[in-house]
């Protein structure tokens, strides 16, 4: 079997992956924190496997040999003809912590799956799927007080959400000049939120009471890239990008309900349905702006710095019923910021000798701010990520990463959250397209 067969064999595994229900709108959990219970939930990291190994970094990326699609204009650094394709899974394990209780949980999903090729001499296409943002939580309390019991039997309350959005996306890129180059990508979002809220008495002859958000929703985002690479040395070569996405509004239904039961007869008392397509603006994904500057040392070593800033101080998120406040907390829509630096280093991408010194190995450091505030405390995170690259048959690889990191503070109302996760990328490269000679 030839090694073109078995790449297509790869590939067509990887589109049957593809299809598989990444965002499952059941009571399993793509992502858990109790964080994911004000807004949308958690707004997923994008990038690779490779690029979370770095960081997070992409602005400023470019290499022929992997699909950056963080910054739509980097799709134009490729080899003449080049087929390519990464797919992602992403695994994360976390401890939390508030006042004397700890608790963990662990999560396993698909993260994404990108093609790219060319269409025409400086321009070239990309489209793929990854999720947007997810939803998952579960905070229960048992009523212990005897004098409670004693009347009303076994009291238990819970509050829990499960969901999530996914990015459906299209993008293209081409270089205008030598060294500019400019890109555009399309996305499609949409998925279901559920937040649900109970309080249910052991004792029959009380009702137990049931509320909550069922969540519909999409959305239609667009964003614009630059990147322009020049040489300020004999060796380097020094690479300045920037993206912007536009705010949008966010289309669907919401439903707020309410009923109780008792001996299995329900009595609902609430039962509400705002339609996001009739109310245009009310509630919005903000616009978000990004900046990078990279220095690449031939095709041996680059490091790159990045910095991303969104304000969602006026997007609604904060005062629309079923993305508001969740419980207690006072929860605030507010700026989100994001910095990011990260390296990758390969000693011999072409040595034939040591296996190991054609491996790319790459570090980095991260610090974000979240898009929300609780009680008027930020919601921060920061971390140290490593990863390598592993050369798999000709310039397909497999990347390897992994992500330590903390949000969240041990004090007040606030939730320590630590975490450990593991990403694993397959990048596939093939020439298409190509007329074979015969003497």
């Amino acid at each position: 079997m030839s090694k073109g067969t078995i790449k297509r064999i790869f590939l067509s595994a990887l589109l049957l992956l593809s299809v598989l229900p990444s965002r499952a709108q059941n009571e399993a959990y793509n992502s858990y924190s109790p964080y994911t219970m004000f807004g949308i939930g958690d707004i997923n990291k994008q990038g690779a496997a490779w690029n979370k190994s770095m960081g997070g970094v992409g602005i400023a990326s470019r290499d022929k040999k992997v699909i950056n699609y963080l910054n739509p204009a980097a799709v134009t650094a490729r080899e003449e003809k080049s087929f390519l394709a990464d797919f992602g899974l992403e695994e994360g394990n976390r401890i939390y912590r508030q006042g004397d209780y700890t608790s963990a949980n662990n999560t396993f999903n698909i993260h994404n799956f990108v093609i790219s090729f060319p269409v025409y001499k400086s321009l070239a296409v990309y489209s793929g799927f990854t999720p947007y943002c997810d939803l998952g939580y579960s905070v229960s309390n048992e009523v212990t007080d005897p004098n409670v019991i004693g009347n009303v039997g076994n009291v238990t309350s819970y509050s829990k959400g499960f969901g999530g959005m996914s990015d459906v996306f299209i993008g293209a890129g081409i270089q205008v000049v030598k060294g500019l180059s400019a890109g555009v990508e399309y996305q499609h979002l949409f998925g279901n939120l559920e937040k649900k809220h109970a309080m249910e008495f052991g004792n029959s002859s009380f009702r137990s009471i049931y509320s909550g958000y069922s969540m519909n929703l999409k959305a239609d985002a667009v964003k614009f890239g630059l990147q322009y690479e020049f040489p300020v040395g004999k060796t380097l070569t020094a690479v300045a990008g920037a993206t912007y996405k536009l705010s949008a509004n966010l289309k669907g239904t919401v439903q707020d309900y309410e009923y109780n039961n008792i001996s299995s007869v329900i009595d609902t008392s609430r039962n509400v349905i705002t339609d996001l397509r009739k109310n245009k603006g009310l509630v919005k994904l903000a616009s978000e702006a990004a900046v990078g500057v990279a220095l690449r040392g031939g095709e041996k070593w680059t490091a790159e710095v990045n910095y991303i800033y969104s304000d969602w101080s006026n997007t609604g998120m904060d005062k629309v019923p079923g993305f508001a406040n969740v419980g207690n907390a006072v929860f605030s829509a507010s700026r989100s910021q994001s910095v990011r630096a990260g390296f990758s280093i390969v000693p011999n991408r072409n040595d034939i000798r040591y296996y190991r010194k054609r491996i790319t190995y790459r570090g980095g450091a991260y610090w974000d701010q979240a898009y929300c505030q609780l009680d008027g405390n930020n919601i921060d995170a920061f971390g140290l990520t490593f990863g390598v690259t592993l050369p798999v048959i000709w310039n397909n690889g497999v990347s390897l990463g992994v992500d330590l990191g903390q949000r969240g503070l041990h004090t007040g109302s606030m939730i320590r959250e630590r975490y450990v996760n593991f990403n694993i990328g397959i990048n596939v490269f093939d020439i298409w397209f190509l007329k074979h000679k015969y003497d």
